[in-house]
Protein backbone atom coordinates (compact mmCIF):
# COMPACT_ATOMS: atom_id res chain seq x y z
CA UNK A 1 0.00 0.00 0.00
CA UNK A 2 1.47 3.57 -0.76
CA UNK A 3 1.32 6.46 1.44
CA UNK A 4 -0.54 9.74 0.81
CA UNK A 5 1.61 12.94 -0.36
CA UNK A 6 4.04 13.86 1.17
CA UNK A 7 3.63 17.06 3.79
CA UNK A 8 5.36 19.42 0.99
CA UNK A 9 2.54 18.36 -1.63
CA UNK A 10 -0.35 18.21 0.63
CA UNK A 11 0.69 21.97 2.14
CA UNK A 12 0.87 23.30 -1.74
CA UNK A 13 -2.69 21.65 -1.91
CA UNK A 14 -4.01 23.50 1.66
CA UNK A 15 -2.13 26.59 -0.06
CA UNK A 16 -4.44 27.00 -2.85
CA UNK A 17 -7.55 26.14 -0.62
CA UNK A 18 -6.76 29.03 1.38
CA UNK A 19 -8.69 31.55 0.19
CA UNK A 20 -11.86 29.09 1.01
CA UNK A 21 -10.68 27.93 4.59
CA UNK A 22 -9.64 31.39 5.71
CA UNK A 23 -6.13 29.60 6.34
CA UNK A 24 -3.66 26.76 4.99
CA UNK A 25 -4.74 23.71 5.12
CA UNK A 26 -1.44 22.30 5.51
CA UNK A 27 -0.13 23.58 8.72
CA UNK A 28 -2.95 21.34 10.49
CA UNK A 29 -2.29 18.64 12.50
CA UNK A 30 -5.35 16.95 10.86
CA UNK A 31 -3.12 16.85 7.62
CA UNK A 32 -0.42 15.83 9.55
CA UNK A 33 -2.90 12.74 10.29
CA UNK A 34 -4.01 12.57 6.92
CA UNK A 35 -0.89 12.21 5.66
CA UNK A 36 -0.36 8.95 7.35
CA UNK A 37 -3.10 7.24 5.90
CA UNK A 38 -3.13 4.73 3.46
CA UNK A 39 -3.88 5.13 -0.27
CA UNK A 40 -6.83 2.41 -1.01
CA UNK A 41 -7.34 3.73 -4.39
CA UNK A 42 -7.14 1.25 -7.35
CA UNK A 43 -3.14 0.63 -7.95
CA UNK A 44 -2.06 2.86 -5.63
CA UNK A 45 -3.00 6.23 -8.01
CA UNK A 46 -4.05 9.33 -6.22
CA UNK A 47 -7.19 9.74 -7.93
CA UNK A 48 -9.92 12.62 -7.73
CA UNK A 49 -12.04 10.36 -5.27
CA UNK A 50 -8.69 10.25 -3.11
CA UNK A 51 -8.30 13.37 -2.84
CA UNK A 52 -11.47 14.28 -2.46
CA UNK A 53 -11.49 11.92 0.63
CA UNK A 54 -8.04 13.58 1.98
CA UNK A 55 -9.28 16.82 1.62
CA UNK A 56 -13.24 15.84 3.31
CA UNK A 57 -10.52 14.41 6.21
CA UNK A 58 -9.01 18.17 6.34
CA UNK A 59 -12.00 20.33 6.11
CA UNK A 60 -13.94 17.96 8.58
CA UNK A 61 -17.45 18.70 7.82
CA UNK A 62 -19.76 16.14 8.31
CA UNK A 63 -22.97 17.64 6.15
CA UNK A 64 -20.88 18.38 3.15
CA UNK A 65 -20.65 22.56 3.07
CA UNK A 66 -16.95 22.00 2.82
CA UNK A 67 -17.60 21.72 -1.19
CA UNK A 68 -16.16 18.55 -1.62
CA UNK A 69 -19.21 16.16 -1.53
CA UNK A 70 -17.48 13.19 -0.20
CA UNK A 71 -19.07 11.22 3.16
CA UNK A 72 -17.07 9.16 5.16
CA UNK A 73 -17.20 5.05 6.27
CA UNK A 74 -15.45 2.46 7.82
CA UNK A 75 -12.54 3.67 9.68
CA UNK A 76 -12.34 6.70 7.72
CA UNK A 77 -15.59 7.73 9.44
CA UNK A 78 -14.08 6.51 12.27
CA UNK A 79 -10.63 8.55 12.18
CA UNK A 80 -12.85 11.49 11.47
CA UNK A 81 -14.46 11.33 14.64
CA UNK A 82 -11.16 11.39 16.15
CA UNK A 83 -9.84 14.42 14.96
CA UNK A 84 -13.46 16.23 15.39
CA UNK A 85 -13.36 15.55 19.00
CA UNK A 86 -9.71 17.50 19.23
CA UNK A 87 -9.55 20.69 16.19
CA UNK A 88 -13.53 20.64 16.30
CA UNK A 89 -14.38 22.19 19.54
CA UNK A 90 -15.30 25.41 20.36
CA UNK A 91 -11.50 26.07 21.62
CA UNK A 92 -10.43 24.97 18.30
CA UNK A 93 -9.91 27.00 15.19
CA UNK A 94 -12.80 28.24 13.20
CA UNK A 95 -13.63 26.59 9.30
CA UNK A 96 -14.98 29.27 8.15
CA UNK A 97 -17.96 27.97 6.60
CA UNK A 98 -18.78 25.88 9.11
CA UNK A 99 -16.87 24.45 12.63
CA UNK A 100 -16.96 20.79 13.84
CA UNK A 101 -18.62 20.37 17.26
CA UNK A 102 -17.92 17.60 19.44
CA UNK A 103 -15.27 17.43 22.16
CA UNK A 104 -13.75 15.21 24.73
CA UNK A 105 -15.85 16.34 27.55
CA UNK A 106 -15.18 15.72 31.08
CA UNK A 107 -15.40 12.05 31.36
CA UNK A 108 -12.18 10.69 31.73
CA UNK A 109 -13.20 7.14 30.54
CA UNK A 110 -14.30 9.14 27.24
CA UNK A 111 -10.69 10.27 26.77
CA UNK A 112 -9.43 6.65 27.66
CA UNK A 113 -11.16 5.62 24.73
CA UNK A 114 -10.20 8.51 22.19
CA UNK A 115 -6.30 8.12 22.96
CA UNK A 116 -6.69 4.40 21.81
CA UNK A 117 -8.63 5.51 19.04
CA UNK A 118 -6.25 7.76 17.67
CA UNK A 119 -3.09 4.98 18.43
CA UNK A 120 -5.82 3.21 16.30
CA UNK A 121 -5.40 5.30 13.17
CA UNK A 122 -1.97 7.11 13.67
CA UNK A 123 1.52 6.86 13.72
CA UNK A 124 3.12 6.96 17.18
CA UNK A 125 4.93 10.73 16.20
CA UNK A 126 1.03 11.85 15.31
CA UNK A 127 -0.20 10.52 18.47
CA UNK A 128 2.45 12.65 20.21
CA UNK A 129 1.07 15.66 18.96
CA UNK A 130 -2.56 14.88 19.23
CA UNK A 131 -1.82 14.17 23.11
CA UNK A 132 -0.17 17.24 23.08
CA UNK A 133 -2.57 19.77 21.33
CA UNK A 134 -5.59 18.19 23.37
CA UNK A 135 -3.75 18.81 26.76
CA UNK A 136 -3.32 22.65 25.69
CA UNK A 137 -6.39 22.98 23.79
CA UNK A 138 -9.25 21.16 25.84
CA UNK A 139 -7.41 21.69 29.25
CA UNK A 140 -6.52 17.86 29.79
CA UNK A 141 -4.12 18.03 32.86
CA UNK A 142 -6.98 17.94 35.10
CA UNK A 143 -7.46 14.33 33.44
CA UNK A 144 -3.63 13.32 33.55
CA UNK A 145 -4.66 13.19 37.24
CA UNK A 146 -6.52 10.11 36.96
CA UNK A 147 -5.00 6.64 36.94
CA UNK A 148 -6.98 5.33 33.43
CA UNK A 149 -6.23 7.87 31.46
CA UNK A 150 -2.63 7.79 32.39
CA UNK A 151 -2.71 3.97 31.49
CA UNK A 152 -4.10 5.02 28.00
CA UNK A 153 -1.42 7.67 26.98
CA UNK A 154 1.11 7.63 24.96
CA UNK A 155 4.64 7.91 26.98
CA UNK A 156 6.97 10.54 25.58
CA UNK A 157 9.21 13.21 27.13
CA UNK A 158 6.67 16.02 26.67
CA UNK A 159 3.98 14.20 28.90
CA UNK A 160 6.73 13.05 31.72
CA UNK A 161 6.98 17.17 31.79
CA UNK A 162 3.36 17.38 31.87
CA UNK A 163 3.35 14.86 35.14
CA UNK A 164 5.88 16.49 36.69
CA UNK A 165 4.80 19.81 36.33
CA UNK A 166 1.23 18.36 37.91
CA UNK A 167 3.11 16.10 40.76
CA UNK A 168 2.34 18.80 43.88
CA UNK A 169 -1.45 18.37 42.66
CA UNK A 170 -1.27 14.37 41.97
CA UNK A 171 -3.51 12.58 44.69
CA UNK A 172 -2.24 8.95 45.82
CA UNK A 173 -3.94 7.19 44.04
CA UNK A 174 -2.67 8.48 40.54
CA UNK A 175 0.89 8.90 41.68
CA UNK A 176 1.90 5.09 41.06
CA UNK A 177 0.49 5.08 37.57
CA UNK A 178 2.52 8.30 37.07
CA UNK A 179 5.71 6.94 38.48
CA UNK A 180 5.02 3.89 36.02
CA UNK A 181 4.40 5.87 33.01
CA UNK A 182 7.84 8.16 34.03
CA UNK A 183 9.67 5.19 34.87
CA UNK A 184 8.90 3.30 31.21
CA UNK A 185 10.46 6.96 29.31
CA UNK A 186 13.67 7.22 31.49
CA UNK A 187 14.28 3.17 30.68
CA UNK A 188 13.77 3.90 26.78
CA UNK A 189 16.14 7.02 27.19
CA UNK A 190 18.80 5.16 29.48
CA UNK A 191 18.50 2.97 26.85
CA UNK A 192 19.20 4.63 23.97
CA UNK A 193 21.71 6.98 25.74
CA UNK A 194 23.62 5.20 28.08
CA UNK A 195 26.11 2.87 26.40
CA UNK A 196 27.13 5.64 23.90
CA UNK A 197 27.89 8.53 26.40
CA UNK A 198 29.75 5.54 28.77
CA UNK A 199 32.01 4.79 26.07
CA UNK A 200 32.67 8.34 24.47
CA UNK A 201 33.43 9.69 28.04
CA UNK A 202 35.63 6.14 28.71
CA UNK A 203 37.81 7.36 26.57
CA UNK A 204 37.95 11.04 27.27
CA UNK A 205 38.94 10.75 30.56
CA UNK A 206 41.64 8.23 29.66
CA UNK A 207 42.62 10.13 26.86
CA UNK A 208 42.79 13.20 29.43
CA UNK A 209 45.41 11.53 31.49
CA UNK A 210 48.68 11.70 29.43
CA UNK A 211 51.91 10.10 31.08
CA UNK A 212 55.31 10.23 29.95
CA UNK A 213 56.34 7.12 30.77
CA UNK A 214 53.39 5.10 29.54
CA UNK A 215 54.10 0.86 28.67
CA UNK A 216 54.45 -0.38 25.67
CA UNK A 217 50.48 -0.70 24.93
CA UNK A 218 49.59 2.40 26.45
CA UNK A 219 51.77 4.77 23.92
CA UNK A 220 50.25 7.46 22.21
CA UNK A 221 51.73 6.64 18.84
CA UNK A 222 50.46 10.22 17.33
CA UNK A 223 51.51 12.52 19.55
CA UNK A 224 54.34 11.03 20.21
CA UNK A 225 56.13 11.50 17.10
CA UNK A 226 54.70 15.20 16.84
CA UNK A 227 56.90 15.64 19.74
CA UNK A 228 59.95 13.88 18.41
CA UNK A 229 60.21 15.47 15.20
CA UNK A 230 63.36 16.63 15.68
CA UNK A 231 64.78 13.64 16.43
CA UNK A 232 64.37 12.56 12.72
CA UNK A 233 67.15 10.82 10.92
CA UNK A 234 67.22 11.30 7.34
CA UNK A 235 69.45 8.30 7.05
CA UNK A 236 67.88 6.27 8.84
CA UNK A 237 64.44 7.57 7.87
CA UNK A 238 62.58 7.48 11.40
CA UNK A 239 61.78 9.23 14.00
CA UNK A 240 64.27 8.78 17.88
CA UNK A 241 61.66 8.75 20.49
CA UNK A 242 63.21 10.69 22.82
CA UNK A 243 59.94 11.44 24.79
CA UNK A 244 57.02 8.38 24.85
CA UNK A 245 53.67 10.31 25.60
CA UNK A 246 51.09 7.59 26.28
CA UNK A 247 47.26 7.35 27.79
CA UNK A 248 47.02 6.92 31.28
CA UNK A 249 45.61 3.42 32.05
CA UNK A 250 41.92 3.54 33.73
CA UNK A 251 41.45 3.33 37.36
CA UNK A 252 39.13 3.37 39.94
CA UNK A 253 40.11 6.79 41.07
CA UNK A 254 38.27 9.76 40.80
CA UNK A 255 39.28 11.66 38.01
CA UNK A 256 36.95 14.78 37.47
CA UNK A 257 34.09 16.34 39.02
CA UNK A 258 30.72 17.14 37.13
CA UNK A 259 28.60 19.33 38.51
CA UNK A 260 25.18 19.23 36.14
CA UNK A 261 23.16 22.49 37.25
CA UNK A 262 19.80 21.93 35.76
CA UNK A 263 16.79 25.52 35.19
CA UNK A 264 13.81 24.03 36.44
CA UNK A 265 11.85 26.49 35.46
CA UNK A 266 8.49 25.34 32.91
CA UNK A 267 10.15 26.08 29.74
CA UNK A 268 12.75 23.63 30.31
CA UNK A 269 10.73 20.47 31.41
CA UNK A 270 12.49 18.39 28.11
CA UNK A 271 15.93 19.31 29.28
CA UNK A 272 15.23 18.10 32.79
CA UNK A 273 13.94 14.85 32.02
CA UNK A 274 17.26 14.27 29.67
CA UNK A 275 19.40 15.74 31.96
CA UNK A 276 18.16 13.86 34.96
CA UNK A 277 18.86 10.75 32.72
CA UNK A 278 22.54 11.39 31.94
CA UNK A 279 23.25 12.69 35.41
CA UNK A 280 22.09 8.74 36.23
CA UNK A 281 24.26 7.61 33.36
CA UNK A 282 26.98 10.05 34.44
CA UNK A 283 26.93 8.70 38.42
CA UNK A 284 27.39 5.11 37.58
CA UNK A 285 30.78 5.85 36.23
CA UNK A 286 33.48 5.70 38.96
CA UNK A 287 35.80 7.68 37.48
CA UNK A 288 33.45 10.70 37.46
CA UNK A 289 31.93 12.31 40.56
CA UNK A 290 28.95 14.09 39.51
CA UNK A 291 26.02 16.19 41.51
CA UNK A 292 23.02 16.82 40.16
CA UNK A 293 21.63 20.19 41.34
CA UNK A 294 17.96 22.05 40.27
CA UNK A 295 16.80 25.72 40.64
CA UNK A 296 14.43 28.41 40.14
CA UNK A 297 14.41 30.79 42.66
CA UNK A 298 15.43 28.29 45.25
CA UNK A 299 18.12 25.55 44.86
CA UNK A 300 17.99 21.66 45.64
CA UNK A 301 20.33 19.70 45.38
CA UNK A 302 19.49 15.91 44.11
CA UNK A 303 22.83 14.01 44.46
CA UNK A 304 21.76 11.70 46.79
CA UNK A 305 18.83 10.79 44.52
CA UNK A 306 20.81 10.02 41.09
CA UNK A 307 20.68 6.19 41.46
CA UNK A 308 17.11 6.78 40.09
CA UNK A 309 16.50 9.43 37.68
CA UNK A 310 13.21 8.87 38.17
CA UNK A 311 13.39 9.67 42.19
CA UNK A 312 15.57 12.88 40.59
CA UNK A 313 12.43 13.95 38.29
CA UNK A 314 9.85 13.60 41.05
CA UNK A 315 11.83 15.54 43.13
CA UNK A 316 11.89 18.43 40.61
CA UNK A 317 8.70 20.97 40.95
CA UNK A 318 8.64 22.68 37.07
CA UNK A 319 7.86 26.47 37.30
CA UNK A 320 8.51 29.17 39.15
CA UNK A 321 10.82 31.92 38.80
CA UNK A 322 15.03 31.39 37.95
CA UNK A 323 17.95 32.84 40.32
CA UNK A 324 20.61 31.39 38.26
CA UNK A 325 23.14 33.53 40.36
CA UNK A 326 22.14 32.09 43.29
CA UNK A 327 22.19 28.42 41.62
CA UNK A 328 25.51 29.42 40.75
CA UNK A 329 26.75 30.08 43.86
CA UNK A 330 25.83 27.32 45.41
CA UNK A 331 27.64 25.08 42.67
CA UNK A 332 30.51 26.98 43.51
CA UNK A 333 30.59 26.24 47.42
CA UNK A 334 30.60 22.46 46.43
CA UNK A 335 33.95 22.70 43.93
CA UNK A 336 37.21 21.49 45.58
CA UNK A 337 39.40 20.59 42.66
CA UNK A 338 38.41 23.19 39.88
CA UNK A 339 41.42 22.48 37.91
CA UNK A 340 39.36 18.72 37.71
CA UNK A 341 35.76 20.17 37.48
CA UNK A 342 33.28 20.39 34.98
CA UNK A 343 30.44 22.32 35.34
CA UNK A 344 27.12 22.36 33.03
CA UNK A 345 24.54 24.87 33.08
CA UNK A 346 21.50 24.17 31.63
CA UNK A 347 19.51 27.63 30.99
CA UNK A 348 17.80 29.44 28.66
CA UNK A 349 19.49 32.24 30.86
CA UNK A 350 16.56 34.40 31.58
CA UNK A 351 18.04 35.72 34.90
CA UNK A 352 15.73 36.96 37.54
CA UNK A 353 18.58 37.21 39.90
CA UNK A 354 21.92 39.51 40.27
CA UNK A 355 23.05 39.25 36.40
CA UNK A 356 26.05 41.17 36.92
CA UNK A 357 27.08 39.15 40.32
CA UNK A 358 25.78 36.03 38.14
CA UNK A 359 28.52 36.39 34.98
CA UNK A 360 31.07 37.35 37.85
CA UNK A 361 31.20 33.74 38.98
CA UNK A 362 30.87 32.37 35.95
CA UNK A 363 34.68 34.23 35.50
CA UNK A 364 35.64 33.66 38.86
CA UNK A 365 35.26 29.39 37.98
CA UNK A 366 36.66 29.85 34.76
CA UNK A 367 40.05 31.67 36.48
CA UNK A 368 40.49 29.00 38.61
CA UNK A 369 40.26 26.54 36.07
CA UNK A 370 36.92 24.67 35.94
CA UNK A 371 35.38 24.04 32.68
CA UNK A 372 32.03 25.77 32.07
CA UNK A 373 29.41 24.48 29.69
CA UNK A 374 26.41 26.56 29.34
CA UNK A 375 23.41 24.66 27.50
CA UNK A 376 20.59 27.16 26.24
CA UNK A 377 18.68 23.41 26.44
CA UNK A 378 19.22 19.89 26.06
CA UNK A 379 16.48 17.97 23.86
CA UNK A 380 15.22 17.58 20.32
CA UNK A 381 13.09 20.79 20.44
CA UNK A 382 15.12 22.69 17.97
CA UNK A 383 16.33 26.18 18.78
CA UNK A 384 14.95 27.77 22.20
CA UNK A 385 14.04 31.16 23.14
CA UNK A 386 16.75 32.45 25.27
CA UNK A 387 18.24 35.65 26.52
CA UNK A 388 20.73 36.51 24.06
CA UNK A 389 21.80 39.07 26.04
CA UNK A 390 23.60 37.07 28.75
CA UNK A 391 24.25 34.61 25.95
CA UNK A 392 26.38 37.25 24.44
CA UNK A 393 28.09 38.17 27.76
CA UNK A 394 28.73 34.35 28.35
CA UNK A 395 30.63 33.53 24.83
CA UNK A 396 32.92 37.01 25.67
CA UNK A 397 33.84 35.18 29.15
CA UNK A 398 35.08 32.12 27.32
CA UNK A 399 31.68 30.21 27.44
CA UNK A 400 29.47 30.25 24.35
CA UNK A 401 26.13 29.05 25.30
CA UNK A 402 24.43 26.86 22.52
CA UNK A 403 21.42 24.14 22.33
CA UNK A 404 22.62 20.47 22.83
CA UNK A 405 20.65 17.48 21.78
CA UNK A 406 20.80 14.72 23.67
CA UNK A 407 22.65 12.55 20.81
CA UNK A 408 25.78 15.34 20.79
CA UNK A 409 25.93 15.79 24.86
CA UNK A 410 28.40 13.38 24.98
CA UNK A 411 30.49 14.78 22.31
CA UNK A 412 30.18 17.86 24.25
CA UNK A 413 31.38 16.13 28.09
CA UNK A 414 34.61 14.19 26.21
CA UNK A 415 35.39 17.77 24.42
CA UNK A 416 35.05 19.46 28.45
CA UNK A 417 36.90 16.58 30.10
CA UNK A 418 39.71 16.78 27.44
CA UNK A 419 39.90 20.29 27.79
CA UNK A 420 39.77 20.86 24.51
CA UNK A 421 37.38 23.89 22.33
CA UNK A 422 33.81 22.34 22.72
CA UNK A 423 31.73 21.34 19.73
CA UNK A 424 29.15 24.33 19.44
CA UNK A 425 26.77 23.34 16.50
CA UNK A 426 26.80 26.16 13.55
CA UNK A 427 23.78 28.87 14.23
CA UNK A 428 20.94 28.81 12.51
Amino acid sequence: MNRTPTREQTRTAGETAEDTTGETAGDTIEDTAVETTEDTSPGGSSTAEERLRRWRLVLGDANGSDGTGCSLEGSDSAMDRTLQALYGTPAGRGRGRGERSGGLGGSAPQVARWLGDIRTYFPSSVVQVMQRDAIDRLGLSAMLLEPEMLEAVEADVHLVGTLLSLNRAMPETSKETARAVVRKVVAELEKKLATRTRSTLTGALDRSAKVTRPRHRDIDWDRTVRANLKNYLPEYRTVVPERLIGFGRASQSVKKDVILCIDQSGSMAASVVYASVFGAVLASMRSLRTRLVVFDTNVVDLTDDLDDPVDVLFGTQLGGGTDINRALAYCQTQISRPAETIVVLISDLYEGGIRDEMLKRVAQMKGAGVQFVSLLALSDEGAPAYDRGHATALAELGAPAFACTPDHFPEVMAAAIEKRPLPVPPAT
